[in-house]
């Protein structure tokens, strides 16, 4: 009489993972696009605030900040504030967001590409242009 040990042969552990892979693969594909429309989505969202809270800053200082101040000086009041006696205690925003993919968001002022300032972010690759979740996204986009 021979005797078995239970457990799995190597077959059935290989069927086992190539299912799982397969599994995995179709939920990638069809998850990646949510994830990446999500990401664009954070940027607009993010964006908005600190354009609201630049809307803000200029009300009190009548001025936009520098691109030299940039928009740190939404949550820490720069030196040379012609106002500081309206700068609120908080700064305009608790904190500034970075873009989904890490980054700190671009200020400039005046703005390039729009009237006032730009404030944007490269994407996911970082570097201007670009398509998707590697195109930039900025205030001047028409979404805003």
């Amino acid at each position: 009489m021979k005797t078995t040990k239970p457990g799995f042969t190597l077959i059935e552990l290989m069927a086992a993972i190539v299912i799982m892979g397969i599994l995995v693969t179709i939920v990638v594909v069809n998850v990646a696009p949510f994830l990446q429309r999500a990401n664009i989505e954070k940027s607009r969202a993010d964006i908005s605030q600190i354009a609201k809270a630049l809307e803000l800053y200029k009300f009190n200082e009548l001025s936009y900040p520098t691109t030299d101040q940039g928009i740190e000086a939404l949550i820490n009041p720069p030196t040379d504030l012609k106002r500081p006696f309206l700068y609120p205690l908080d700064g305009y925003i608790n904190s500034l967001p970075v873009d989904p993919w890490g980054k700190e968001y671009l200020y400039l002022q005046p703005g390039e590409k729009s009237k006032n300032y730009d404030l944007y972010t490269l994407g996911a690759d970082g570097i201007e242009g670009g398509v998707g979740e590697n195109g930039d996204i900025g205030n001047w986009l028409s979404e805003f």
